[in-house]
């Protein structure tokens, strides 16, 4: 269920600044890791909607991305961060990144096996590393 942190909201910026009254549409800034957040959310012609970016020259890592998913979502919903067509880009910020739920929409997962292995930590520890590590040895992957 998407729903925004009000204790976030930026209610006096100048251009995005909104009231309560706004609802699920606004500013909302938060500290975490070290860095500011920053997330416009939006709701509306059938879609949630929360922009991100992070007070760095860099876009928002896997963590940050997560934890506003949880925030603005929860933990059981499940959203999307698109990659469409070149020709339809939109670029207005070169560090913001997106996460998108259709309202009313159930979202299809690919089976989580096709994903990769559930391990238990004790199989992680014993089999997840030593196979990134020896992938890296092999430049399979870079380390």
């Amino acid at each position: 269920m998407f729903q925004v942190p009000n204790q976030y909201r930026i209610r006096t910026h100048k251009l995005l600044g909104t009231p309560d009254s706004a609802g699920n549409n606004g500013l909302f800034v938060f500290g975490f890791k070290g860095y500011q957040v920053n997330c416009i959310a939006s709701d509306g012609e059938g879609w949630e909607h929360v922009s991100v970016t992070i007070n760095r020259k860099r876009t928002p890592d896997w963590e940050t991305m997560g934890l506003v998913k949880e925030i603005f979502w929860g933990e059981d919903s499940t959203v999307i961060q698109y990659h469409p067509p070149k020709k339809v880009y939109v670029n207005f910020h070169p560090y913001c990144l997106h996460l998108w739920r259709p309202v009313g929409v159930s979202i299809p997962l690919p089976p989580t096996k096709l994903i990769g292995p559930i391990l238990s930590n004790a199989e992680r520890e014993k089999f997840g590393f030593p196979i990134i590590e020896e992938m890296q040895k092999s430049r399979i992957i870079k380390p």
